[in-house]
């Protein structure tokens, strides 16, 4: 039996510096440790540890999901920090202009939406 004291995840990115000034300043995301690479706060509480990569490769999956009130003033908030969301033609129902699939309003799973950081991994936005 596993007995931890915690648990966090993590990913790698291509430059660090980048992913401080996306997770840091474009997301407000709190860093608690910088020593071996980025290591933030999450809300919730959890954590996240972000390092540096010479041979990154983006995660062709989401990686991190945000839980979010109210998804439009979500993705538009972040639209207007020039975020760009991402579209995918394999969905379940469409998404709508601003990148928003309407999963919950067509019975088929959550509304939410898809964004990348600097590195190329996929992050999303989810309606609570």
């Amino acid at each position: 039996m596993l007995t931890a004291l915690s648990a966090f995840s993590g990913f790698s990115v291509d430059s660090i510096d980048k992913a401080r000034t996306f997770y840091v300043d474009t997301l407000v995301m709190k860093p608690l440790d910088d020593n071996m690479g980025l290591m933030l706060e999450l809300p919730g509480g959890n954590r996240l540890f972000v390092y540096e990569k010479a041979d990154h490769q983006p995660a062709s999956f989401t990686v991190l999901n945000f839980v979010v009130e109210n998804i439009d003033e979500t993705v538009d908030h972040l639209s207007s920090h020039g975020i760009s969301f991402e579209r995918y033609d394999n969905l379940p129902a469409p998404q709508g202009d601003n990148g928003v699939l309407r999963g919950k309003d067509a019975g088929m799973g959550p509304n939410i939406a898809w964004f990348k950081d600097p590195a190329g991994n996929i992050l999303a936005v989810i309606e609570n």
